[in-house]
Formats: structure tokens, C-alpha cells, sequence
């Protein structure tokens, strides 16, 4: 496979889901998996609350699930080649780019928030806050939906984006398409709660090694992108070296923490952590400003790190011993 093939797919994915936002639900595969995934669930639990079952019921379902996908993701690709010729192949990878990163539909969500605030209508923002976040937004005051979205923005830039673009770098249309699942699938059953722990705690802990990387390279970046938009980069960085461990996941404070000093705000989840400092207010204009801070991080994460290595890659033979075609 030529050297430039994958790079070009990646662009071409990621102009895509900068520009085009999803289709609805109704035909997106991602919620055919998420449907599927409510109907097998209940399947998984022990009717006698035997913890060791459902921790093994849930690591046999997470791997079946990354073994399948992988083999369909890679056959389909195959395919589209033998069929359609190299061509078919670019549009098939620049599509698993496409439906694995969420910039353009993470901006729609941040936009219905924004205006649902400035009409003051709150209701309907925490309950647009609701599909983002794994929070309970029921009694959240104005300050805390603005903050628990800005904190969205930053840890979105790395599951949603960032992380996939670093598989797809690495095993092609492939890791593109599984972390979007190990994502999705800890997003639906990563849960501390009691009914969720057993059967998601492998998929929690997949999702959290998978995203260990990006989420440090994300935060550099963030502290980058706010150099360049002129946002406050000296204090993003001293909020993410003070600040990065403040929350309970050993991934999710650094994005926040950059983008919490970035914008020179307060970021709250109520009863678990406080990132930032109070420098500015928090205010629906920071959203844009997060917004902005989060596609040139993708964008630079593109130039500096995904392309270099799959070009590195393309040197060592590792796509032709990949994808045999």
C-alpha cells in the first residue's frame, strides 16, 4: 500500500466529520450497537448476584465484541477494495474515520446547550446536558451545566476524536472502529453504579488504558491550541501540572484541567472534584472558545502525531503486511 493512502484517508474522514454532523439515530450504526447492546445486557446479569459471573460474563462480551469487529471492520475494507479498487478503499476508511469521531456533532450538542441557556430556559439544558455526560443533570444550576459542558468539550476531544484517530494511525480502519465501540459500550455499561459494575468493569478498564495516551498527548495539545487562539496557555499549563489528578480517573483530568486553565475558569462536578481557578466567569461564551480550542488540538494531532506515524509505519512494511492486498 503507498505511503500516502491512509494519511489521505484520515483527512478525508476527519474533513468530513468537521463539516457533516451524524445522520439521525435511526441510521446510525452506533446506535444499532447501542440497541443491541441494551437487549444483551440483562442477559449478562447472574440471577444470584454472583460478582465473579458477571465479571466474566462481561470480559467474554467485551471480547467477542472487539473480535467481531475487528474481522468484520477488516473484511469489510478488503472488500470495498476487491470490489471498487483502491478508490473504495480510501472511501471506506474515510467513512470509519468519519462515524468514529464526534466534532462537528459534539459542537450541535454544545450549540442546543448554549441556546437553551441564553432563553433561560434550564430545563431543557440539563436535559441536553444529560446526553453528554454521565452526570445526574436533573438539579443542576446554570453555573454547573456550563461547567459539566465545558468539561464534556475537553474529555470528549479525547475519546471522541483524538483517541480514535490514534488507533486508526496504528491498525487502520480497524482502531478506528473498535475504540469508537470500547468507547460507546463504556459509555452504556462503565458504570460505578451496582447494576453496571460487574458486567462493565473490564470494558471501564479497556476504555480507561485505551484512552492513557491520548489524554496526556491531548492535554499538550490543548495548551498549544490556546497559545495559538490567544487563550490563556501559561496558566492551562500551570492548572494541568497542579490539577491533572483531581479526579477520579487517571485519565479525564488532564484534558480538563488544560482547558479548565486554558479558559481561566472553575470547572466543578459537585461532590468529586474542583478544577481551575476562577480567573473569568463562567459564561456560554467560553463554549466557543472550548469548541475552537478542541478541533485545532485534533487538527494538530493529526500533523504532529498520527500522519508521522503512519507514515513511519508505511516505511517498516507494516500496512502491506496489514492489509494484504
Amino acid at each position: 500500500m503507498s505511503i500516502e493512502i491512509l494519511p489521505l484517508c484520515l483527512i478525508a474522514g476527519f474533513v468530513c466529520a468537521l463539516f457533516f454532523g451524524d445522520p439521525p439515530n435511526k441510521y446510525h450504526p452506533l446506535s444499532w450497537f447501542g440497541s443491541l447492546v441494551n437487549i444483551i445486557i440483562p442477559k449478562l446479569k447472574s440471577r444470584t448476584d454472583n460478582s465473579f459471573l458477571e465479571k466474566f460474563n462481561g470480559i467474554f462480551f467485551l471480547l467477542f465484541i472487539i473480535i467481531i469487529f475487528s474481522l468484520l471492520t477488516h473484511y469489510l475494507a478488503i472488500q470495498f477494495y476487491i470490489v471498487f479498487g483502491l478508490v473504495g478503499f480510501v472511501f471506506y476508511s474515510s467513512l470509519s474515520v468519519k462515524f468514529s469521531i464526534a466534532i462537528s456533532t459534539m459542537e450541535e450538542h454544545v450549540n442546543i446547550i448554549a441556546d437553551s441557556l441564553k432563553k433561560n430556559n434550564i430545563e431543557k439544558a440539563r436535559n441536553s446536558l444529560s446526553y453528554i455526560v454521565s452526570r445526574d443533570t436533573r438539579s443542576l444550576d446554570q453555573e454547573h451545566i456550563i461547567s459539566g459542558t465545558i468539561e464534556s468539550i475537553a474529555e470528549s476531544t479525547v475519546d471522541g476524536i483524538i483517541s480514535p484517530i490514534f488507533y486508526f494511525s496504528i491498525f487502520g480502519p480497524i482502531g478506528a472502529i473498535v475504540c469508537r465501540i470500547i468507547n460507546t459500550l463504556d459509555s452504556m455499561i462503565g458504570y460505578t453504579d451496582s447494576y453496571y459494575y460487574n458486567i462493565g468493569w473490564m470494558t471501564a478498564k479497556t476504555d480507561t488504558l485505551m484512552n492513557y495516551i491520548p489524554s496526556r498527548i491531548c492535554a499538550i495539545l490543548i495548551v498549544i491550541s490556546a497559545k495559538i487562539i490567544g487563550a490563556d496557555s501559561k496558566n492551562s499549563m500551570y492548572i494541568l501540572r497542579e490539577q491533572c489528578r483531581n479526579t477520579a480517573s487517571i485519565n479525564a483530568g488532564y484534558p480538563i484541567s488544560a482547558m479548565a486553565g486554558a479558559l481561566g475558569v472553575k470547572l466543578e462536578k459537585i461532590g468529586q472534584y474542583e478544577i481551575g481557578l476562577a480567573i473569568d466567569s463562567l459564561s456560554v461564551k467560553k463554549f466557543q472558545i472550548a469548541i475552537s480550542i478542541m478541533k485545532i488540538s485534533a487538527v494538530l494531532f493529526c500533523i504532529i502525531v498520527s500522519i508521522p506515524i503512519m507514515v513511519l509505519l508505511s516505511l517498516v512494511g507494516w500496512w502491506n503486511l496489514l492489509f494484504v492486498i
